[in-house]
């Protein structure tokens, strides 16, 4: 995992071109292919080769320690458990907890948002929240349960929609969460 000056964080899914949810199967064939692609002995019997031996040699090593850590289950549940921490850390404007957020019951279903300094939203909705492995549970009285697993993310990064401002979402593990839903 390597942070550009960008803050743009360039994961070894990327180095493989693979999603995060990606099978050992998809991963294992997509190293494969980035193997050949990044390998210096081909690159350098190519006559279209631009770069410098040290970009060669760098880019044919990330591919190398991308398969050594995604290509091993254990490593890659530590390597995830990493990279979340590390999306929780990012600068952000508020740190909020989903009790902090009204919850919305329209057409499409549960929506969940919080005011930004802006005027507009920050929101996430119920299947947003569902894809990612939480349990929403409401009852008669119009609260919503929210349970979580083990080994979801503690933290969740939402974006305004409108400026660029962003906060943090915090999720606790193993716990319930109680919501009013206000009807529009």
């Amino acid at each position: 995992m390597t942070l550009h000056s960008q803050s743009t964080l360039e994961t070894y899914y990327d180095v493989l071109h693979v999603k995060e949810d990606a099978s050992y199967d998809e991963i294992r064939q997509s190293y494969r292919s980035a193997l050949l692609q990044s390998h210096p002995d081909k690159l350098f019997k190519s006559f279209e080769m631009v770069t410098s031996s040290q970009d060669v040699e760098d880019r044919f090593m990330k591919v190398q320690e991308a398969w050594e850590t995604l290509g091993d289950s254990r490593a890659r549940v530590l390597y995830d458990d990493k990279l979340r921490n590390l999306r929780c850390d990012e600068l952000v404007a508020d740190d909020i907890e989903l009790d902090d957020m009204m919850v919305e019951d329209n057409v499409e279903g549960l929506e969940f948002y919080h005011q930004c300094r802006c005027g507009d939203l920050f929101l996430i909705s119920l299947p947003e929240l569902q894809e990612m492995g939480y349990e929403l549970c409401r009852d008669d009285e119009n609260v919503i349960s929210v349970k979580t697993g083990e080994g979801l993310p503690s933290c969740v990064i939402l974006p305004c929609s409108s400026c660029s401002l962003k906060i943090r979402l915090s999720i606790n593990t193993n716990s319930r969460v109680q919501l009013r839903v206000v009807e529009s």
